[in-house]
């Protein structure tokens, strides 16, 4: 969820940089992954992607009570599918669609749905006798996992951390992040000695081509995917949920249901007008290497920083980035490396164990590694700033030295 990213830091009183700013006094907020760097993009297409809504339009609560999903818009159902199609990133034949507020509530969706429905993970209806089923995550997993499994204070699941330390008997929920969200690598499913005694869930909020490779279709029983992070659109608060399972996806739909009624008409139909556009765009080019289409211009935005930062790190004897491995992407028509959204910074300087302290020494936040079930000389830091903050960033990076002796 991966994708999603709803707790920014606070520091007291001094000021926050999320928005340009000169300032040398402010702090640059790199701690959550606020996707405005492609604001730029979307100011460019101007009109294009303007919405009006009549007053007497989208009043009902209702879609289609003949779906599982009764909220969901068919217009946005259908150029969910396109756009999948187009970039090649899912499998969309035999899924059922579930729209929710963001990948955050499909997260807490998909695990009372599972946990409800899957007789092999404790019946349907978590009775007095069922015992909350560990839901775990490979190391490092996102930050928010451990927080959003344990906030309803549920029997039916609770949080049991580290997949790979994982090796109880009996039923389990294994969340895979592709690309992982901090570190952008491609993850699988780790848990593998309670066979059909498990269920997982794919959280794809990254798999889109301007952040990796498209290596192939996901093609999994659960996905779900985010808004926020396959446009930039993260106020419009939208994903959805690619789901085999009639009854995982009725079940979802009931929780979202007694947790907010639905989901906003509004955001489907501008999301949907928005991926409308980017799919047009692509039509008469099977090819894209025009950087007006929106994933082409993404990634060579992305390319871009990514170069810049490891030209820094490459300078640094202070710091450390990972590497990816190229891989031909499907989309692009090429062999490319990945362009994660977040940068896994890695403190290499002998007697500073805590990446995250040594950044905010220079007025940066980034998110510590024991955050993401691994080692405090790590630290997140987002690449989706807009320019002049991210530019700032290099900046300040550029001035921290190590012990040169």
């Amino acid at each position: 969820m991966c994708g999603t990213e709803n707790q920014a830091a606070t520091n007291g009183t001094t000021k926050h940089l999320s928005s340009p700013s000169s300032s040398t006094d402010v702090v640059l907020n790199l701690d959550h992954g606020d996707p405005t760097v492609y604001e730029s993009y979307w100011k460019r297409i101007g009109e294009k992607c303007t919405v009006v809504i009549k007053g007497s339009e989208l009043m009902s609560y209702i879609s289609d009570v003949r779906k599982p999903c009764w909220f969901l818009e068919e217009k946005f159902e259908s150029v969910i599918k396109r756009l999948h199609r187009l970039t090649g990133n899912a499998v969309v034949d035999d899924r059922y669609v579930v729209v929710g507020t963001g990948s955050t509530q499909l997260f807490q969706a998909l695990l009372y749905a599972i946990t409800t429905t899957d007789a092999s993970l404790g019946g349907t209806g978590g009775g007095p006798d069922q015992l909350p089923v560990p839901v775990v995550c490979a190391a490092p997993y996102y930050s928010q996992y451990a927080e959003e499994t344990d906030y309803l204070r549920s029997g039916l699941y609770k949080w049991a951390g580290d997949a790979y330390a994982f090796d109880k008997d009996g039923p389990y929920i294994e969340v895979v992040t592709s690309p992982n969200n901090p570190d952008g690598t491609t993850r699988e499913a780790v848990v593998i000695h309670n066979g059909d005694q498990g269920k997982v869930l794919y959280d794809m909020a990254y798999y889109w081509p301007q952040y990796t490779p498209i290596t192939r279709p996901a093609d999994h029983d659960i996905m779900y995917f985010t808004f926020s992070k396959s446009t930039g659109h993260a106020g419009s608060r939208i994903g959805w949920a690619l789901v085999k399972d009639e009854a995982i996806a009725r079940k979802m739909t009931k929780f979202i249901e007694l947790s907010s009624i639905g989901v906003s008409k509004d955001s489907q139909i501008r999301a949907a007008k928005i991926m409308e556009v980017i799919c047009e765009d692509y039509q008469d080019f099977k090819h894209h290497q025009n950087s007006n289409h929106f994933f082409e211009y993404a990634r060579k935005l992305m390319e871009n920083r990514w170069k810049r930062l490891r030209e820094v790190v490459a300078r640094s004897n202070v710091f450390s980035l990972p590497k990816y491995s190229q891989e031909y992407c499907l989309f692009h028509g090429e062999c490319t490396e990945s362009y994660p959204a977040f940068a896994w910074l890695k403190c290499k300087e002998e007697g500073v164990e805590d990446c995250e302290k040594l950044l905010q020494e220079y007025k940066i936040l980034g998110r510590g590694g024991k955050r993401f079930g691994s080692d405090p000389s790590y630290a997140r830091v987002s690449i989706l700033s807009r320019e002049e903050v991210f530019q700032q960033f290099l900046e300040r990076l550029e001035i921290i030295k190590g012990n040169t002796n």
